[in-house]
This record gives C-alpha cells, structure tokens and sequence, in this order.
C-alpha cells in the first residue's frame, strides 16, 4: 500500500533518528532520506536502521541526503533541525537562530519537495511553523507543528502514574502552544469513556495539568545533557502514518488559524483530521470561559514570537 511512498527528516539528531527508526520498523514508507549537516554521522545511522529494517523483513531502505537536491519528490519531510537553547543564549537568540534555519531548509524542501507535507517538530515550535508556512508557500494544510500528541501523551501517561490503572484507556486532551502556555483539557480527558472528573480529584487534576506543563523541563531536568526524544518521536511517527496511510483520524496538531476558536495569523495546536493533504480539516471543540482566556493566552505568547520576527525584518522582502 505504501510501495513508492518517501519520507524525508531533516536533522539526524536523537528526535529525527528515532522517527526514522520507527518508521522504518513500522515498514511505513518505501524510502526514508537523512538530511544533517554531519554528513557521515548520517550515514552510518542509515546503514545501522536499513540493517535494522532488514532483521525485522520490512522493506524500507533508509539512505542519506548529502545535497539538498536528494531530498526530493518527498511524500512528508519531518523537520527537526535547529540548535538547542545553549548557556546565556535568549529565547530571542533562539528564535532568530533556529528561524534562519528553517528559512533554508525550507527554501530547498519548497524546490525539491514542492507537493510534499511539511511536519515541524524545531522549537519554539509553533513560531517555526509559522516560519515554514510563509517560507514555503504552501497552502496550510501542508504545513502542520508536532506538539499536540505529544503533550496529550504526557498527560496520559500522569493519569495513569496518578490512578495507577487504565492503561491503553485513557484519552488526555491538550490544545494551544508547545510550552508554559500550553491548554490541557481535563474536560474533554476520559479513562475508558469516563470523564475524569469522576475518577480524580481537582486538586489532582491541577497537579497533572502542571507536570503536564512541566513535562519537557522536567526529562530535561533528569538528563541534564540533553531533552526527550523518545515521545517527540513517536509522536510525530503518529502523524506521518495518518498522512501515508490516509487514516483520516483526528490528532491535536499546530496548524495556522484563518479564525477558528477567534484567532487570526497565529499558529497554535488545535484537533485536526490528518489523512494524505495533510491537516485537512479542523475540528472547532467548545470552550469555556476559562479554556477560552487559556487558548488565547497561548495564542498571544506566539504572537509574540511572530512579532519579534516581524521587528528584527525577517519576513522582509518577500
């Protein structure tokens, strides 16, 4: 079913490798192209997955990009290429770094790759999905942020820490930013059906909904070397299967909003249908009041990010 189908992830570190791993044990796609800028480190991880592919009789081969111009007729590109936050770099520093480096890669995914399915996983996330829309002029079904799923299995997985049952069970809801601003969704979290609410104290469910927040910070804060990987990767895996295999399931994801939930020239991750266009269709749940002020709080901080771009004449001479 997926005989032909590419994939193409950009930066070989430990969030795009492991995508690639997982993919290329799941036989999802026919190809899987490495692009890093440490070219032999590449290489040696994609002869490492093929062998691996090889011992589990899946038949996707997993090869290296050494030129952007090999990246190309891609079905989806994963992008994860950015630099990590170093000691005494601002969030602006950050943002204007990983920014620029987007804005390359996504130059050569738009001319190599031109029908293809962008999934950003570069942080600040939803900044760089904003950067990769405008950059690559795509419609923005094309473009979409992984951060959704990942918080929502973060979350998942605390309730089940928490009740200590009801694994596999357990729906966890999350919209809005990747980050402190992010907004879980107690309401709309079920264990087997059961709203939450009848399972967990409030006071419980804020503390879930704070390590939630915290989850990232708080591997970070184990590792001390480097951040997680193997949820990021997973997750995003999830979304590149329902593109491939057209599942038409429904995944938070960070998408560009042109006035769902009230919001304008933002991204921000909401529930959408995935399927072969990529994100394509949103689904607008109902809000409370309290949810309502949370979602645009998240919303605003990206704004601004965006207006920090917009300061420094990023989006210039376009």
């Amino acid at each position: 079913m997926n005989q032909g189908k590419r994939v193409g992830i950009i930066g070989a570190g430990n969030v795009g490798a492991t995508v690639a791993y997982s993919l290329a044990m799941l036989g999802s796609c026919h190809e899987i192209i490495l692009r890093d800028n440490k070219i032999d480190v590449a290489k040696g991880k994609a002869l490492d997955m093929s062998q691996a592919a090889a011992a589990v009789r899946s038949h996707t081969i997993v090869r290296v990009a050494e030129d952007m111009s090999d990246l190309s007729n891609c079905d989806v590109v994963v992008v994860t290429a950015g630099s990590p936050r170093l000691p005494g770099m601002s969030r602006d520093d950050l943002l204007m770094i990983n920014a620029k480096i987007t804005k390359e890669v996504i130059e050569g995914v738009a001319k190599y790759s031109p029908d293809s399915i962008i999934i950003m996983v570069s942080n600040p996330l939803d900044a760089m999905t904003y950067v990769a829309l405008k950059e690559s002029g795509f419609e923005r079904s094309r473009v979409i942020g992984m951060a959704g799923i990942l918080d929502s299995s973060r979350m998942a997985s605390f309730i089940q820490e928490k009740l200590g049952y009801g694994g596999g069970q357990i729906r966890a809801s999350v919209m809005g930013g990747h980050g402190d601003d992010m907004v879980p969704l107690p309401r709309y979290s079920t264990v087997a059906g059961v709203p939450l609410s009848n399972v967990l104290t409030n006071a419980e469910i804020n503390e879930i909904v704070t390590r939630t927040r915290n989850g990232g910070a708080e591997i970070v804060g184990h590792l001390k070397t480097g951040s997680a990987y193997y949820a990021p990767a997973r997750s995003t895996t999830i979304m590149v299967e329902a593109i491939l295999k057209d599942t038409k399931q429904i995944h938070p994801c960070a998408v560009y909003l042109e006035g769902e939930y009230g919001h304008f020239d933002v991204v921000s991750g909401v529930p959408v249908m995935l399927g072969a266009n990529g994100a394509e269709k949103i689904i607008e749940v109902a809000l409370d009041d309290a949810e309502k002020k949370m979602f645009e709080g998240s919303c605003n901080s990206v704004r601004t990010l965006i207006d920090t771009l917009n300061k420094n004449n990023f989006f210039e001479g376009e």
